[in-house]
C-alpha cells in the first residue's frame, strides 16, 4: 500500500523541522519541543497502522484521495474519543483520584477552583480533543456559598469580641465583600493555570471551555462575575488569556434585557469580549436549542469553544452534561462539485461519500466500544462521562459511548457551489438555496442513520483548521487553479460566506443563521470588526442581538487585540507602536481566533490559515 520511502520522508519533516504545516498543524501545540516531535512522530506512525490494518477499503479510499478526511486519525489507534462536557459538581462532590490519591471534596471556592484546574488536566490526556464543563456558575457556586459561610462566622466573632451590638447584618456584608475577594483570587488562579498547566507529555495546553451566566443566586452570579474581570485583568504581564474560552448563554428572561436580574452580567460580557475576545455567545431562545430547554440549568444548550454541539440523544436523556464528541469525519464538497459534470451526479456522489463516512464513523465506534474502563482510568472510572463511574474496570464502552455523538462534517460550501453555479451563497440568492438544500441533504442522512443505528448521528460545520489547506491542496493539485475555487490557499470552513467576500456583518448573519439549525453537532458565526472593540459597546450588542434575533445557535466577534511587549500598550497596532515606537514584530503580540481558540502569535499557524486570516472582511 505504502512506499517506505515516502513514510520516511515524513518523518523526515518532523525531526528536520522543514514542513511547518506538519509541525504548525494544532496551533495550540508545541511540535518543536522535544515533546512536541515525539508526539508528531507517533502520530506519522499510528496514522499508517491505523490506514493499513483498521479503516475499510472504501473508507481508505476516500480518505487517501481527499473526498473525506478522518479527524484525529492518528488518535484512532489509542480508541479514545474526541470531547466531553465534564459534570464538575458531581465530580467535585464525589471527590476523584488522579492515580496517585483520592482528592475529597473541597470546602471552598479556592480549593474548588483549584481542583476543577486537576480536573481538566488530568481528563485532557485520556481523549483527543477538548472540554467544556457546562455549567461553570451552578456547579461553582456551592463553594461559594461554603466560603461565604466561614467567613460570616469569622466576622461573627470578631464582632462579637468587640462588643459590637447589632453587628449580624454588619457580619452579612463584610462577609459577602471579603467572600467576593476571594472568588477573584480564585477565578484568577483558574486563568492562570489555564494558561500555564500542560498535558499530552507537556506538548499541549488543556483546550477548556466554560459555559456560564445563566445562575442568578448571588454565589453564581458572583463566579461569572469574577471570571469575567479576571479575563479583563489579562495574565501576569497583562496577556490576554487563551483558556478558559468563555461561553456565555443568553437568556431572556435570565440576562438579555435591562429587567432581567443577570442583565449587569450580560453587559460585563460585551466590555470583556471588547478586550479579550472573550466570551462567545451561545443563544438559548434559538428555536433548535429552546425545544431542550425545561428550565433546567441541565438542559440549557452549552457548546465547546470550537462549536462541539451535544444535546440531542435517541439513546437517553437530552442534555450536554456527562456526554460528548466520539468522532468526527468530513467530506470535501469542492472536490465533489469539480469531479461532477452536474448537480444531479453531485448528490450522486454527495450520497456516496455521506454513506462512507457514516460507515467509517460507525466501525470507529465499534473499536472504541472494545475498549475498557481500566484503560481511560479517568474519563470513564471518575463519572467524567455518563455514569461511567458505575461500570467494573473491565466493562467495555460501548453501552455508555452510545450516550455520544458521531458527526458528518463539511468544508467548502462556498467553493462547491462555485464550482457548480459560479456564484457562492453570499452573491446569489440561487446558490444560497442550492447550498441549504446541499446541507439539508448531509443533515437528513445523519437524521436517517441515527435511527438506523441508534446512534446519534449529526451533522457539523466543520472548524477545520489543517483539514481546510489540506483538502485545497488535494483539489488543486487535481484540478489545478480555478477561479473562486482553488485560487486561494483554504477551503471555507463549513457554511460560512466566504471570509474575503465584502458583505455587511447583519447581512452574514441572516445568510448564515439558517445553517445553524441543519448543523445539530455544531456551529459558529464569526464577525469580523475593524476597529478597536472597547470603544463601542453598543455596536457589540447590536451584533449579539442581531445573532439572536436572526436564529443563531452560537457566535463570536472577532476584533484585533494587539500588545505591545516592551512598553505594555493595549490598543490596534498597525507596523509600529503609537506609544513607543516600537516596530519589531517578535515584540508584539497580536491575539487572533484561529478556529474556536485564540493564538498569540501567528508563528503557530500553518500557511492555509495564516493566509484566510489575512483575507478576513473587517466590517466598521
Amino acid at each position: 500500500m505504502y512506499r517506505e520511502d515516502s513514510f520516511l520522508s515524513e518523518l523526515d519533516d518532523v525531526i528536520q523541522g522543514s514542513n511547518k504545516d506538519l509541525i504548525n498543524e494544532n496551533a495550540n501545540t508545541d511540535g518543536i519541543s522535544p515533546m512536541g516531535m515525539m508526539s508528531l512522530i507517533a502520530s506519522i506512525t499510528s496514522k499508517r497502522y491505523t490506514e493499513e490494518k483498521l479503516l475499510s477499503k472504501e473508507a481508505w479510499e476516500a480518505y487517501r484521495n481527499g473526498y473525506i478526511h478522518i479527524h484525529d486519525l492518528d488518535f484512532y489507534t489509542t480508541g479514545t474519543t474526541t470531547c466531553c462536557q465534564i459534570p464538575l459538581a458531581k465530580i467535585l462532590k464525589n471527590g476523584f483520584n488522579t492515580g496517585h490519591g483520592h482528592m475529597r471534596e473541597p470546602k471552598n471556592i479556592m480549593s474548588a477552583m483549584a481542583l476543577t484546574s486537576i480536573i481538566l488536566q488530568s481528563n485532557q490526556n485520556q481523549q483527543h480533543g477538548g472540554q467544556s464543563i457546562p455549567m461553570f456558575d451552578y456547579d461553582l457556586s456551592k463553594y461559594v456559598r461554603l466560603t461565604f459561610e466561614k467567613k460570616l462566622s469569622e466576622v461573627s466573632e470578631l464582632l462579637e469580641q468587640f462588643g459590637e451590638t447589632n453587628y449580624k447584618e454588619k457580619a452579612v456584608q463584610i462577609a459577602w465583600d471579603k467572600t467576593d475577594q476571594e472568588v477573584y483570587q480564585a477565578c484568577e488562579a483558574f486563568i492562570h493555570n489555564s494558561n500555564s498547566m500542560h498535558s499530552r507529555g507537556g506538548s499541549q495546553t488543556p483546550f477548556i471551555s466554560i459555559n456560564l451566566g445563566t445562575d442568578t443566586s448571588n454565589e453564581g452570579r458572583m463566579i461569572t462575575k469574577n471570571i469575567l474581570l479576571a479575563t479583563q485583568a489579562g495574565l501576569g504581564d497583562g496577556e490576554t488569556p487563551i483558556f478558559p474560552i468563555i461561553v456565555f448563554k443568553v437568556k431572556e428572561g435570565v440576562n438579555f434585557n435591562p429587567e432581567d436580574k443577570n442583565y449587569d452580567l450580560y453587559k460585563l460580557s460585551l466590555i470583556t469580549t471588547s478586550k479579550r475576545l472573550f466570551p462567545n455567545y451561545v443563544f438559548i431562545d434559538a428555536p433548535f436549542n429552546l425545544k431542550y430547554y425545561d428550565g433546567t440549568p441541565e438542559s440549557e444548550i452549552a457548546t465547546m469553544g470550537c462549536r462541539t454541539r451535544t444535546i440531542g440523544n435517541v439513546n437517553g436523556k437530552e442534555t450536554p452534561v456527562g456526554r460528548g464528541n466520539l468522532s468526527f469525519t468530513s467530506i470535501n464538497l469542492p472536490l465533489i462539485a469539480l469531479e461532477s459534470k452536474d448537480v444531479n451526479q453531485f448528490y450522486q456522489k454527495l450520497n456516496y461519500y455521506t454513506d462512507v463516512a457514516v460507515q467509517q464513523l460507525y466501525d470507529r465506534y465499534q473499536y472504541q466500544a472494545q475498549k475498557k474502563v481500566s484503560n481511560f482510568k479517568f474519563l470513564y472510572g471518575q463519572g467524567v462521562w455518563h455514569n461511567g463511574e458505575e461500570l467494573d474496570p473491565e466493562e467495555t464502552l460501548g453501552k455508555i459511548l452510545k450516550q455520544g455523538t458521531l458527526s458528518v462534517g463539511f468544508v467548502g460550501l462556498a467553493e462547491a457551489l462555485v464550482a457548480l453555479t459560479g456564484q457562492h451563497h453570499g452573491e446569489s440568492e440561487e446558490a444560497w438555496k442550492m447550498g441549504y438544500n446541499m446541507i439539508q441533504f448531509i443533515r437528513d442522512k445523519t437524521d436517517v442513520a441515527s435511527i438506523k443505528y441508534q446512534m446519534n448521528f449529526t451533522t457539523l460545520a466543520t472548524p477545520a483548521e489543517s483539514f481546510a489547506g489540506k483538502a485545497l491542496r488535494i483539489t488543486k493539485k487535481r484540478h489545478g487553479v480555478i477561479k473562486g475555487v482553488t485560487d486561494r490557499d483554504y477551503f471555507t470552513n463549513g457554511f460560512h460566506i466566504p471570509v474575503y467576500y465584502k458583505i455587511s456583518a447583519f447581512d452574514k448573519i441572516k445568510k448564515e443563521a439558517p445553517f445553524h439549525e441543519l448543523t445539530n453537532a455544531g456551529h459558529i458565526t464569526y464577525i469580523e470588526l475593524d476597529g478597536d472593540a472597547s470603544k463601542n459597546i453598543e455596536a457589540l450588542d447590536m451584533i449579539v442581538r442581531t445573532m439572536k434575533e436572526n436564529g443563531i445557535g452560537y457566535g463570536s466577534i472577532n476584533h484585533p487585540v494587539d500588545r505591545c511587549m516592551k512598553c505594555k500598550y493595549k490598543g490596534i497596532i498597525h507596523n509600529a507602536c503609537p506609544k513607543c515606537q516600537n516596530d519589531d514584530e517578535k515584540k508584539i503580540e497580536r491575539i487572533r481566533r484561529i478556529t474556536g481558540y485564540l493564538v498569540g502569535t501567528m508563528d503557530k499557524w500553518n500557511s492555509a490559515k495564516r493566509a484566510e486570516e489575512s483575507d478576513r472582511v473587517k466590517h466598521s
